[in-house]
């Protein structure tokens, strides 16, 4: 025992010197550690300053809710968008006029034929016929660029005009 005591007292300026050394690298690492942990509270800080919620949690949770209700709404309007997608197919925007004299009088070309078709060449047909008698003007209805009544030259040309806008 007395062997093993005076081993120890020869060893004791290394075995303090090396715990003197491992306390200085374990402050080191404290010092860094905590600069660390100062730099993520701030950032912490500044994340949950004006969001109205103590915790991380509690805000994870309120992003959540926020989400699945913009989620919600981006659907909704994705719906309206397809719904009016489907009625612009069915309007009648594009317009062809074909202008001429009617009965080849003196005169301008003040008869007309103009056909309204949407993309599916569904519309009509109007046909205005002027003369020294009076004015007038016929309706035709369209289904697939054709119609049930006989067209003119000029209304097929109307029609042919429509098809071709933009």
């Amino acid at each position: 025992m007395a062997e093993l005591n005076e081993l120890i007292l020869e060893q004791l300026i290394w075995i303090v010197g090396g715990m003197a050394l491992l306390m200085v690298i374990l402050l080191i690492v404290s010092i860094a550690q905590g600069a660390k942990l100062r730099k993520l509270k701030r950032k912490y800080e500044a994340m949950m300053a004006g969001s109205g919620v103590e915790d991380l949690e509690s805000l994870l949770i309120n992003l959540k809710i926020q989400m699945d209700s913009i989620e919600d709404e981006h659907k909704l309007q994705t719906d309206q968008l397809k719904t009016v997608m489907q009625k612009l197919t069915r309007i009648q925007g594009k317009v062809g006029v074909k202008r001429y004299n009617a009965y080849g009088e003196l005169g301008s070309d003040l008869s007309f034929s103009m056909a309204m078709v949407n993309d599916n060449q569904d519309g009509m047909v109007l046909t205005g016929i002027y003369n020294r008698d009076g004015s007038y003007v016929y309706a035709k209805p369209l289904k697939g660029g054709e119609s049930t009544y006989t067209l003119s030259p000029e209304e097929k040309e109307a029609i042919t005009l429509a098809q071709q806008a933009e």
